[in-house]
């Protein structure tokens, strides 16, 4: 385990309207903001054609995740969490999962490949000040890990 401890910053309410891609919004309020680190909560709708990334397709083994996915039928109500961290060039990306429900069916996952918002999601954004974390490209797995003292 590794950890940095912080303290809690500006905090922002945000809403996206309708066909808002969620992460390129909130990454981008990140850039405009200068928010370099987040804890991030978010409710409402996601529009069909929006993707999850549902999880690998071999859960041990060696080379890089190699990621599945599922494309949302259906407008569908959602209930998300993530984080935004900088990565080694500064840029701000967000991990966010979202549960996504319609009917009695749910699916979750992460919102990198594009959730679109259905009509409105209102998120909440927490900044993180006093610490110094980085993502960096772990090449064995072939995504971005987080080092929260930005070792």
């Amino acid at each position: 385990m590794k950890y940095s401890a912080g303290r809690q910053g500006r905090i922002f309410i945000v809403r996206l309207e309708d066909g808002d891609v969620v992460h390129k919004c909130l990454e981008e309020l990140a850039r405009k903001e200068a928010i370099k680190a987040a804890a991030v909560i978010a409710v409402g709708g996601a529009d069909s054609g929006s993707t999850l990334v549902t999880g690998p397709k071999v859960t041990r083994g060696e080379g890089p995740i190699c990621p599945t996915s599922a494309m949302l039928s259906g407008a569908h109500e959602i209930v998300g969490t993530g984080t935004i961290f900088q990565d080694e060039e500064g840029k701000p990306l967000l991990h966010m999962h979202f549960a996504c429900g319609r009917g009695t069916e749910t699916v979750t996952g992460c919102i990198r490949n594009g959730v679109i918002s259905w009509h409105i999601v209102e998120a909440i954004v927490f900044e993180i000040e006093d610490v110094n974390p980085v993502r960096k490209l772990n090449n064995q797995l072939g995504f971005k890990l987080l080092e929260p003292e930005g070792e």
